[in-house]
């Protein structure tokens, strides 16, 4: 793994006739007839032992592991990809990793009913049994772990830096939760930071584990639809949250859908989809928060469309001063019911 420019590709291929301990004893000329490049014999041959012991020392402490191809603990979903990592860094409790697990990925910066959504289908899924496994990332990414820590679950952090390290550095709490109820894994050993490259590279792990992965909220250039896309070619089962056409946000979800995505709208459609419900039927925003509105709220609330509705139709429509009806779409804001957008339109969201 130390080995500059020793891709995971090229790591599979040598294993497949040698071993790791066979390829330090192997020829430079031996090497090479496996097609490695000078540099990477070169590298064979003479190893950078300064950076395993740094390894080894990080593999030393409590909790610090890493599981090879090889390992009865390596996630058998993991091995059926194409490229799977020779090599497994995990923070945490490593026989989680057997169980099911289902991905939820998202927008970065998803709108106060996508952090809602994807935090009350974790919740679900937690619940029966599934391990919600994400990236770390902020927006809907954070909203599936803490959605499975809320309902005393498990959770799954794919990280795509070393595990001695928390990007984004705010979520070093949620971190620090996931690996004492659950794992964080990585392909990259100790001391790696984060480079672009490395994210689609933690995306196909995060399709490679899951039996089922989840979008809520990607706009059309998202790099969730990425993660989907590869899970479609891993032949799991993508599900996808629809939502309005006027919805820069909900444009990736409803692109997935028309390319072959479940569309759901309750957690029940997945676990039934995955022939795994086994409970009476109930809807996944049966725990939203639930307010009581006056008649005037509630009409008013009837008025506002789920795409972008101004200000001046909705006075033109109930005959209400400005003032009156500003007050009134706080506390519809405040409560959850609509969301304020940009030229001084409100949308309706639940």
């Amino acid at each position: 793994m130390r080995t500059p420019g020793f891709g995971c590709r090229s790591f599979l291929k040598a294993l497949d006739s040698h071993t790791p301990q066979q390829l330090f004893s192997e020829s430079s000329s031996g090497l090479s007839a496996l097609g490695l490049k000078d540099s990477v014999v070169q590298a064979i041959r003479n190893p950078d032992w300064t950076t395993v012991e740094q390894d080894l020392r990080w593999l030393e402490q409590p909790g610090h592991l890493a599981v090879t191809l090889a390992d009865p603990c390596y996630p058998t979903q993991l091995k059926e990809i194409a490229d799977p990592p020779p090599l497994l860094f995990i923070r945490g409790n490593p026989d989680i990793l057997a169980l099911p697990q289902i991905a939820i990925v998202g927008s970065r910066n998803p709108s106060h009913l996508g952090v809602e959504t994807a935090t009350e289908f974790a919740k679900a899924l937690a619940r029966e049994g599934f391990v919600i496994t994400s990236g770390l990332a902020l927006g809907i990414d954070a909203a599936g772990h803490k959605g499975a820590l809320q309902a005393q679950g498990y959770t799954i952090a794919v990280a795509g830096t070393g595990l001695d390290r928390v990007y984004p550095a705010r979520h070093r709490s949620l971190a620090t939760e996931i690996v004492n109820h659950g794992a964080m894994i990585s392909e990259f050993p100790p001391g790696t930071g984060a480079k672009a490259d490395h994210f689609p590279r933690r995306n196909r792990i995060i399709s490679g584990l899951c039996i089922g992965l989840l979008v809520v909220e990607a706009a059309k250039q998202s790099g969730s639809l990425i993660t989907a896309r590869m899970a479609l070619e891993q032949n799991r089962e993508v599900f996808a949250i629809p939502g309005s056409i006027h919805n820069p946000l909900a444009r990736g979800c409803n692109a997935l859908i028309r390319e072959g995505a479940k569309l759901v709208e309750t957690a029940r459609d997945i676990l039934e989809e995955l022939n795994q419900y086994n409970q009476q039927d109930e809807d996944i925003f049966t725990e939203l928060r639930q307010t009581t509105l006056d008649l005037e709220q509630q009409t008013l609330l009837n008025l506002i469309m789920f795409s972008p509705t101004s200000i001046d139709s909705l006075v033109e429509n109930t005959g209400l001063p400005v003032e009156v009806i500003s007050s009134m779409l706080l506390v519809l804001e405040l409560q959850g019911y609509v969301e304020s957008v940009s030229g001084g339109c409100y949308t309706r969201v639940q």
